[in-house]
């Protein structure tokens, strides 16, 4: 099978960022969000991160009209019915997940192929609630997508050889790298670093150091562009928790469970960069500091 025509639902941080590489890749691209507000905003961003790559000289000014002429936004998912590949990017939630897929599994043809950018849920749970399991998998791009390089491909018990084929050679022609992976909660990436980031709060909590100092120390002793408090921060604590919480439920084991200092700051909705204040307080976006009572308490 060759993929030729692309669908995405969902046109958020992800979902644009998805549409813009596969745009600017060569594909026709059809977006869907619930909302011509929202479908505006999506397309005004990936508008502009074009502009910035212009900018950067990374893209000509020609293929930027070219990509955005290969984008077509809609609040109908009958528009995306004709796309040999959709990519599901929406909320979190499975129940809205599931609602979306038997809706597409209506509209779509027996051929095309369902891929879902979970970074935490169930593939298998999803494919499930679909009648084609065998051409449904896993695409988990990272943010910011348009520079993250890195794509893990998530291959089901039902999944079939060509279409995992497909969309790998998918992949590598958006400019990614993918990485096969099993559908076991946390995949490769998650799996490996949601551990670390709550460990990080457990040596802040015991006291071994200060927000800043264990930042550096992972900085300037492994090489890590971020330490993991600007990571948390960066990625959202109420994202890491809600992660860790789903991994904790599939293994039972005490490293993904999420620590009483992580919980208290994403229930007093410091959440990271996105409200201002997470480890850090963003009050001065340029040069955030860390939040007061966070202190090393050994």
């Amino acid at each position: 099978m060759e993929i030729q025509k692309v669908g995405v639902v969902g046109c958020g941080l992800m979902g644009s960022g998805i549409a813009h590489i596969a745009a600017a890749a060569g594909y026709p691209v059809v977006v869907r969000e619930v909302s011509q507000e929202l479908i505006d905003k999506g397309l005004k961003a990936i508008e502009k991160n074009l502009q910035r790559q212009v900018d950067k000289g990374i893209l000509s000014a020609e293929a930027k009209a070219a990509a955005l002429g290969r984008l077509k936004g809609t609040t109908q998912l009958s528009d995306v019915a004709g796309c040999d590949l959709i990519i599901e990017a929406v909320t979190e939630n499975f129940d809205v997940k599931k609602s979306i897929y038997q809706e597409l599994d209506q509209l779509c043809g027996p051929n095309a192929v369902f891929a879902s950018n979970t970074s935490s849920l169930c593939i298998t749970a999803m494919a499930a609630t679909t009648k084609r399991p065998g051409r449904f998998l896993g695409l988990h791009f990272f943010n910011p997508v348009p520079v993250m390089k890195l794509v893990e491909v998530i291959r089901t018990i039902a999944t079939e050889s060509e279409v995992l084929e497909a969309v790998i050679q998918f992949a590598h022609r958006l400019g990614k790298t993918p990485v096969r992976t099993s559908d076991r909660t946390g995949f490769i990436v998650n799996r490996l670093l949601v551990p670390y980031l709550l460990d990080a709060v457990r040596a802040l909590e015991e006291g071994v150091g200060t927000i800043e100092d264990i930042d550096n120390a992972m900085k300037l002793g492994c090489g890590y562009p971020m330490g993991p408090f600007t990571l948390l921060d960066f990625v959202g604590l109420d994202t890491t928790m809600y992660i860790a919480d789903i991994m904790f439920d599939e293994f039972k084991e005490k490293r993904f469970s999420a620590p009483s200092l992580l919980r208290r700051l994403v229930l007093a909705g410091w959440a990271g960069r996105k409200t201002g204040k997470g480890f850090y307080d963003y009050s001065n976006p340029e040069k955030p500091i860390p939040s007061k009572g966070l202190e090393a308490r050994g």
